[in-house]
Parts: C-alpha cells; structure tokens; sequence
C-alpha cells in the first residue's frame, strides 16, 4: 500500500477513532511501510509538521519495534528514529533533534557530528562542547570528524583547559596520528595563544611523516598571530624548500600566501615581499582576491604605494577590502589626498563603505592635525548607519586632542560608553578597551585636564596597564603638565609595574628631566638605559640624551654620548649644534655645521635656524648675516618668519636698532610674536622708548595675554625714571586680566629640587641663606658690583630697591648652592623667566670670590658664570 504526502496531511487532520481505524486495517510491521513513513519524514518541510508525525509514529508504538531501533533495518531502509533526526535538523529543529537522539541506540555519530558543526557554525561553542561529553556518555565514540569541530570551538572561545582536555581524549581514542585532527589541534593551541604546545604538536606531526601543506600553513599563521613573523617567514621558507623535494606535501597554496604575506609587513620584508609576489604569479594564485589584498597590505607597509597600486590595477574585480588596503595605505604613508582621492572614488562608484573605510579616512584628517574635518568625517559615517569600532573611536579621540576639542572629545567618550566600546566597569579591560582608554588619557592630557586623564589612568588595574598607558600618562605631564609628575610616575613604573618602558617611555622621562634641569634624575635614567641594554631605536634614545645634558647645563656629557653614536642622523648633528649654541658656544655651533656638510647631511630650515640662535646668542652679527644671506644663495632654503626673528635678535642686541627696524619693515611676510619680543627685548637693553611702545602695541595684538610683554616695556619705563608709566602699565594689566608669573628659581639636590621666589623666606634655612647672601653682596661691592636698581620696579629710593634686589630668587639660589654644594663642585641654577639684570652682573662679581662654577639656565639660554665672566657675552 502506498501514500500521498496529501494523504498523509489529511490523515493527521482525521480524528484519532478514524485514525485507529485506519491503522487497523495496515501491517505496520512490514518492511514497506516503515520504508512509507521515512518517505514522509524526507517531505516534512516544517517543526509542526515533524512533530504531528513524530507524535503518531510514538502512539502507533512503531519506534518500539527492533526494526526502528536499529540504525538501519533488516531490509535496509534508514531508521524511522534516525529519519526523524534527519527532518528535525533539517528544521532547524537541534533540540528536538538532539532530544531524540540521545534515546537511540545506537546513536549514530554521523549525526551527531552533524549537530556539533552546527552549533560551531552558529557560534554556540560551549553547547557543542557540552554535545561532546553527552555523546560520550550515550555510549558513542567520537571519530576523526568529531574532534576537529570540537578542537575548533576551543578555539575560538577560546579555552585553553578545555582544549588540553579533548588533546588527551584524542590521543586515548588513537587519532594522534590523524593528520586533520592534529592540524586542528594546533590552530586551537595557536588560537588559545599557546604557542609552545601549538609546536610540540606540529614537532609530532613532522616526527611521523603525516604533515601536509594545512599543516604547514596552520604554524605558519600561529606564528603570525603571536607575533613572531621572523619565525613564520623562516618556516614557509624551510615549508617551500620540503615541498619541491617531496611531491605530497604539496605546493604553497593560496592559505600559505595570505598566511605570510603579513609577516612580511610586519617585518618590512620587502625583498621577501616580491619573491612571493613572483611566485604567486608563476602558480597563478595572484588571480586570487584574498592574495592579492594581502599583496595590496604588504606593498602599503613596507611604503612602496606604487607596487601597490599596480597590484590593485591588475585586480579584475576588486571588493571593498581591496579599495580599504588603498585607501588605508595612503593615509598610514602620509599620503592623504591621494587616500581622500580614492575615498571620493568610492562614493562616487556607490561602493559600500565600511567600518575600515570610514576608520582610515578620519585617521588620515587627525594624523594631518585636521580635527575639525575629521569629525565631519564621523558625522558622515552615522548618517550611512556604518558602526564605529574602536579603531574609528581611537582616532576620532586622536582627530580632537590635535586641535584641544575638549567638549568634542568628551562626547566621544560618552558615545564609547552607550556604544559598549568602552567598559562602565575597569576591573578588567580588554585589548581594544585598553586602547580606547588610552586614547582617553591621551587626548585629556593634550586638553591640559590632567584630573580626568589621571583619574582614568588611576581606574585602569596595576596589572591591566601596558607600556603604552604608562607612556602616554608620562608623555602627558611632560609635554603639557608638570614634568615633577611625570618623573613621580616613571619612578612608580619601575618600582610597582610588570610593563618595561620602552624607547618612548624612557624619551618622555628624559624630556621630564630636562625641562626640570634635572641631572642627576637625568643620569639615572642614562644608566638605566645601559644597565638594561634597551634596543629597539637606540638613536632615537641617543638624541634624547643629547637633549637633556644640554638643556640640563653639562655640555661635555653631550658631547660624548654624540661621539658614541656610530650612525649619527640629522636629528644628532641638531641636538649638539642647538646645545653649542644655548650655552653661548656659537663657534661650536659652526664648526658642527661644517663638519655635518662634510658627513654627506645637506643643511635645511632647522640647520639655518640653529645656526642663526647661536649667531644671535653669542654676538656673531656677521656671521649670522653671511649665513642668512647664503641660505636662498647658496643652499636654496627660503626664509619663513622664524629666521627673520633670529636676524632681527641678531642686529637688535648688537645695538642695530635702525637695521633690525628697516628688516622687520621689508619682510615678504607678517612679523609675528617672536619678532616683537626680539625687538622689545632689544629697546630694553639700549633704552629705545618709543620703539618699544610701538613693539608692545604690536605684539599684544598678536599675544593680548602675554605678560612678559608688559614687564619688558616696565623695564624700560623705570630704566628712563617713568614710574608713572610703570604704574600705568601695571593698571592695564590688571584691567585686562594679565598676571604676572612670579619669578621662581630652583636648584636640584640629592633630596629632590628646592626653590625660591622674591623675597622667600620659608626654607629652614632662610636665615643661613640670606646672612651668606648679605656677606656675598657687601664683598663683591668692594670689588666694584653696584646695584642696577632700574630693575626694581618701584618708585622707592635707591637703598630699598637695593634691598629689593637682593631678594631676587635667583640670588637666593645661587647663596643656598654656595652654602650646601662642596668648593669646586658647579651649581646648577634653572630660573623660569629671564634672568634679571643686576642679578646677572651680582653673579658675574660672586663667581670671582667663590670656587664654583655657578651654571644658570633661564627662559632663553644658559649662562656659564666663572671667575668673573659668563659665556653669554653680554648677549642674552
């Protein structure tokens, strides 16, 4: 007797009396009929209908019959049990079909390999897991297809305990010679970042001769992902050499390209690069997409943007990530409107932008300081409905620190967090939150609001901060804060953290020291450069050495770490002739300038802009003038206003104001700021009123706020006996709402750093410090030192501006180094502002009756006071 599927639905709509009838009057012992019903199992297209019919196979008492039980029938036909397996899964049914399942016996492992891949595929990794022991605990075996869906999951969870676990059942079940199951095992090894274990693994696949080219290729990509790509190229080197001398390895295929092409970019193989490139093309894989993104990726970082823009020409039919790999690589090369070009392009041609695109194009407009442009960028990418990740995120906090939008940075911060790309939480920070976090502190620390950057540095756990959030916190307070902090926090790196500070952590510690003239600080740190052999970018951190002994006054220790550097660069040729030139050393500064000609290093803007400071800051007018003169001639470098502020400095400290004036007059573009304080600074010195007025009205209307404007223009009120215009110019002042910053000078100590201000008198030592300064200032009197009392700006009498001026911070200083520094030991004084006039002629006088070398760094250069002179020359 045979059915219809329509008469199989009409069936299960009649009444179960009918239905008792109907059956009555069939043998359903026979082999046709069960042979009928799995027919109708095949036809079921729907959960209902599976389950009407699951329901009247049970009532009929049929998958009681040893006939059904079995996973095939004396007559060959599938089981009704495992047929109703087969319609549930077909369903989508997984639970009802693993229901049944579990009841069969025996259960059939087809199935459930079939249910694990399924749950695997869906993302459902620990209920396949859990598949695994019930199947086991149903009384069936595992097999070769089993353990590597399995392995997988483990994997991608990822659960290292786990996996270790189904590693020792395989090798109980006898699969450890199983080539697929083994090439599993090390993609969950790698995956679980176990990468000793991933090798033993492929050590044993290689030791019995079952490798074959997935195995390769799955090392090869472990290695990748740990971030060991010198090791990867070195095994598809050693794979490539296997293959041609053993036929069943077989050849590298497209996976083993795409595997190691971004070792290459990681290392900047180029040369390797182009080998694979030739060898894709010979085997012809370089028609496939993936290779030739990879390709793409490849040429990008190792920044030959040419090759890669031939691969992606020759691609036929490119996908969006072949237009991203373009589009990314221009921005990361500095490329940008050629990255905007193509960015254009796309929208242009309605390619679908995502994620990528949108990242790599507000990353171009924040690495170019265009904050403003990057944030129209992101509005763009909302309005298209594309989702940011924390790449985009990363750079939009970056686009906003490079222009000190705060409030935009504060509402990216909020949209992180309702976006969940950044944890409420921070007990534990994941990889991508880390770096969003950050970016965080990056961006409130370039914003100046340390109080946000520091509590959110504070949140992050001990144990979760890498190198990088220590680096920025520290380059944070050392580039816009306080470098006493940033040294405090360097300090607790070392002592409380797991992270090792790299290249860039010990550059921003010895940045810290240096804006502090901190040198012994700034010693320690040299010494631990060499105790811990710190690699990497020893140039880089080199030069940084260079920096600091010279703005922290020892010129010679300058000079020898230069002399140490085997691989000098232009950035070292700089340092030292900057250094020369600071501390009044112009013949230095242009006998370096020579000798860097004769290296092969062609002199640019910053050379001349060196040369030029150190013309102005030892007296050279003529030299400083040949050397401006020759830049355009001689060299093809033109003048932008920075050099023409030096020529102006220049001529007006040497006293050619009427110069200096004609110049400023015929410049070919807009005097700035620097130029007006050059020429104020200069009507100071050779009390020129009327130019200085003038200079002053100037350059408030470029800096209203500046304060040292004010006081250069008092000065030379008093130096003329105008004390009505001095008061005047305090009241305007006070009216716009400009502070004086109080003069400070400090000294460094073994104990840390002591300071002064006017008049201070609150070290314990106070008393001891002004008895020995009164006594200095009585000594050098007799040897002909007389008080400039213009340089107290107040309309007293000469013995109480005297007075006044002995109270000068810096004097303070040099008397408290005098009193606690041994005879021959130099002092090293820094002052926040310029140094003061009388101050600077006091010093002169006292470095004639003490054993010291008094070394004072101000606002503007360093001075060398011994016996008698400074090596400013009288020109600071």
């Amino acid at each position: 007797m045979s059915f219809s599927c329509s008469y199989l639905l009409g069936f299960l709509k009649t009444s179960s009396r009918g239905r008792i009838r109907l059956f009555s009057t069939l043998n359903l012992s026979t082999p046709s009929t069960l042979s009928q019903y799995a027919s109708w199992l095949k036809d079921c297209k729907t959960v209902f209908t599976t389950r009407q019919l699951h329901q009247q196979i049970i009532s009929l008492g049929l998958l009681h019959s040893p006939s059904c039980l079995s996973v095939t029938s004396q007559s060959s036909s599938p089981s009704l049990g495992v047929g109703i397996v087969a319609a549930y899964f077909a369903c989508g049914a997984l639970t009802d079909a693993l229901t049944l399942l579990e009841r069969l016996s025996p259960s059939p492992v087809l199935w459930w390999n079939l249910l694990i891949r399924q749950y695997v595929k869906e993302g459902h990794l620990d209920h396949a897991l859990i598949l695994c022991r019930c199947m086991q605990r149903v009384g069936t075996r595992p097999d070769h297809y089993t353990f590597p869906f399995a392995l997988k999951a483990c994997g991608e969870l990822p659960s290292y305990r786990r996996g270790i676990i189904l590693h020792a059942v395989v090798c109980r079940n006898g699969f450890e010679s199983n080539v697929f199951i083994c090439n599993s095992m090390v993609a969950m090894y790698s995956r679980c970042g176990a990468l000793d274990e991933a090798s033993h693994v492929f050590e044993e696949i290689l030791s019995r001769g079952i490798d074959d080219v997935t195995s390769w290729n799955s090392m090869i990509a472990a290695h990748v992902k740990s971030s060991n790509p010198q090791l990867a190229l070195e095994l598809f080197s050693e794979m490539s050499q296997k293959a041609s001398n053993i036929e069943s390895l077989g050849r590298s295929d497209v996976i083993s390209l795409v595997n190691i092409l971004p070792a290459c970019a990681s290392l900047r193989a180029l040369s390797q690069a182009r080998e694979i490139h030739g060898y894709a093309i010979r085997t012809c894989l370089f028609v496939d997409i993936f290779v030739g993104n990879a390709l793409i990726d490849v040429y990008a970082k190792c920044g030959m943007m040419g090759d890669a823009f031939k691969v992606f020409n020759s691609i036929e039919i490119k996908d969006v990530v072949s237009w991203n790999a373009m589009v990314t690589g221009y921005s990361q090369n500095g490329d940008f409107d050629h990255a905007l070009e193509l960015f254009k392009k796309m929208t242009k041609e309605n390619i679908a932008l995502n994620v990528v695109t949108w990242s790599a194009v507000i990353s171009g407009y924040a690495q170019r300081g265009h904050g403003h442009e990057a944030l129209d960028v992101f509005r763009q990418m909302q309005f298209s409905g594309s989702e940011p990740n924390a790449v985009t995120i990363i750079s939009l906090l970056s686009a906003c620190a490079s222009v000190g939008a705060i409030s935009q940075g504060m509402e990216t911060h909020a949209y992180s967090l309702r976006k969940c790309l950044l944890t409420w939480d921070n007990s534990y920070c994941d990889a991508e939150d880390l770096m969003v976090q950050n970016a965080l502190i990056d961006l409130y620390s370039k914003c100046k609001n340390f109080k946000l950057a520091r509590s959110l540095f504070d949140s992050i756990p001990l144990n979760e901060r890498t190198v990088v959030t220590w680096t920025v916190m520290i380059g944070g307070y050392t580039q816009h804060g306080d470098a006493n902090d940033a040294l405090g926090l360097f300090s607790q790196m070392l002592l409380q953290s797991h992270s090792v500070p790299n290249v860039f952590t010990i550059s921003c510690a010895l940045m810290a020291s240096a804006r502090l003239s901190a040198l012994r600080l700034g010693k320690q740190i040299h010494a631990y450069v060499i105790r811990n052999s710190i690699q990497g970018t020893m140039l880089f951190v080199a030069n940084c050495l260079i920096d600091m002994y010279s703005k922290c006054g020892d010129v010679d220790a300058a000079q020898t770490v230069f002399n140490v550097i085997l691989d000098k660069n232009f950035v070292s040729w700089t340092s030292l002739m900057t250094c020369y030139g600071m501390h009044g050393y112009g013949k230095g500064t242009l006998h370096l300038f020579e000798e860097m000609q004769k290296a092969g290093f062609v002199p640019d803007g910053i050379t001349f802009l060196v040369v030029l400071y150190a013309c102005s800051h030892s007296g050279m007018v003529d030299e400083g003038l040949e050397y401006f003169d020759s830049m355009s001639k001689k060299y093809g470098v033109a003048a932008k206003a920075e050099h023409y502020a030096c020529v102006i400095d220049l001529l007006a400290r040497a006293g050619r104001l009427e110069k200096a004036w004609e110049m400023i007059k015929t410049m070919p573009m807009e005097p700035t700021s620097v130029v007006w304080v050059a020429l104020l600074s200069a009507c100071r010195i050779h009390s020129n009123v009327e130019l200085g007025e003038y200079a002053l009205h100037k350059l408030l209307e470029l800096e209203p706020g500046n304060d040292g404007a004010y006081t250069l223009l008092s000065n030379i009120y008093a130096n003329a006996g105008r004390w009505k215009d001095v008061a005047s110019i305090r009241s305007l002042m006070k009216k716009q709402g400009v502070k004086k910053r109080p003069g400070c000078s400090w000294i460094q100590e073994k104990k840390g750093t002591v300071s002064f201000f006017v008049g201070d008198r609150s070290h314990l030592r106070s008393k001891e410090i002004y008895e020995l300064l009164a006594s200095l200032i009585e000594r050098i009197k007799a040897l002909g030192y007389v008080p400039q009392t213009d340089f107290a700006l107040h309309d007293v009498d000469d013995e109480e501006r005297s007075n006044l001026l002995s109270e000068h911070s810096e004097k303070l200083a040099v008397a408290y180094g005098i009193l606690t520094t041994s005879p021959g030991t130099p002092i090293r004084i820094t002052k926040n502002l310029r140094i003061c006039g009388d101050c600077h002629t006091a010093i002169t006088f006292i470095s004639m009756i003490v054993d010291h070398e008094i070394i004072l760094r101000d606002s503007s250069r360093f001075h060398h006071f011994e016996k008698g002179s400074c090596s400013c020359g009288g020109y600071w």
